[in-house]
């Protein structure tokens, strides 16, 4: 199914003498990949007119988690209200389903009181379930999951993605031999259903509806390079502002795993595996440069998939993120297509 909204081109076209103006999008989605702008611009287009920010982001809805997810600081959130920040502790976990459920709350909500709901973010998974509902398949299954990871833990992930190949070739075919998380959902949809998750994708059963009448932005890089060094800087950034500090702190917490979503999360998985293979003792200068060029890489490559699954989006309007108007452009464009008449 193909997203509901439309290019900026065709979200306001002209208006032919007589003709009735367009109607403004019901809200904007500002998209792009880590370290690109997103909240610059979300917070420069707030100076000019009522707008509140709906966080479009898996890591930023957990508490306690502020320095590795660059979250908005409390000045920042102060200047225009933000929703889904800080709204779930460490341990749960949020789902795409859910965040549609709140979104589409949040989106009506927002719109009552006169203002313009923005939603801003980098997790893919939540703006495509947006966009174009979500398939209805088998519920998580914990004692299938246990038995895949112990299987797993044998085997390999190699292994089992062959397995996956046999029952599903489709979703294995679009699948790293090595993206365990999404090898195991696969493995348990099947041992659950007996059928492969490709089916329910095909099907036009949504648990969730895509919630209509959006128009996609998208803030894209001309020059990679430019994204890898603001991606180090920020990484830097965090290290010097106490990061590992933070994930100490999350681990003396006692009741935190790094299976858990909140901590498999980009920079958290490789501060927890540095601080396990350290011990008691403190990091020295090679494990923390070790940390360092592992957690960009890591990084660069989580932008890499969201810059893709953002160019596979044909109704998408794209700004460079790295001209030096960037700012000021996306404010006048979604000025521009947001105002009526």
């Amino acid at each position: 199914m193909s997203p509901s909204f439309a290019p900026a081109a065709e979200a306001a076209p002209p208006a032919s003498p007589g003709a009735a103006p367009p109607v403004p999008p019901r809200y904007i989605a500002l998209a792009g990949p880590t370290a690109s702008g997103k909240t610059a611009a979300a917070l420069a287009l707030a100076r000019t007119r009522a707008v509140e920010i709906v966080s479009v982001d898996s890591a930023l809805v957990y508490r306690g988690m502020d320095i590795g997810t660059a979250k908005p600081s409390r000045a920042e959130q102060a200047q225009v209200p933000h929703h889904l920040i800080d709204i779930l502790d460490p341990r749960d976990s949020y789902s795409a389903a859910a965040f549609v459920a709140d979104a589409t709350r949040l989106i009506d909500e927002i719109r009552a009181r006169g203002a313009l709901p923005l939603l801003v973010g980098g997790t893919m998974l939540y703006f495509k379930a947006l966009f174009d509902g979500i398939d209805a398949m088998p519920a998580a299954d914990a004692a299938v999951r246990a038995s895949i990871d112990a299987e797993a833990a044998i085997v390999g992930w190699p292994a089992m993605h062959a397995r996956l190949a046999q029952v599903d070739p489709v979703t294995a075919a679009r699948l790293a031999p090595q993206d365990s998380q999404r090898i195991q959902r696969a493995l348990e949809v099947w041992a659950s259903s007996g059928q492969p998750l490709s089916s329910f994708h095909a099907s036009d059963n949504k648990t969730a509806k895509a919630v209509e009448g959006g128009l996609l932005i998208s803030l894209e890089p001309t020059d990679r390079a430019w994204l890898h060094a603001r991606i180090a800087e920020r990484f830097d950034a965090m290290l010097a502002a106490g990061f590992i500090d933070e994930v100490k702190a999350l681990r003396a917490r006692g009741d935190l795993s790094p299976d858990l979503p909140s901590m498999r999360c980009v920079g958290y998985r490789q501060a927890w595996e540095m601080l396990d293979a350290c011990g008691t003792a403190a990091p020295d200068a090679k494990a923390l440069n070790d940390l360092r060029e592992r957690g960009i890489a890591a990084t660069r490559q989580l932008a890499k998939r969201q810059i893709t699954w953002l160019r596979s989006m044909p109704t998408r309007t794209v700004i460079a993120c790295d001209a030096p108007d960037a700012v000021q452009a996306t404010v006048q464009l979604i000025t521009s297509i947001t105002s009526p008449g």
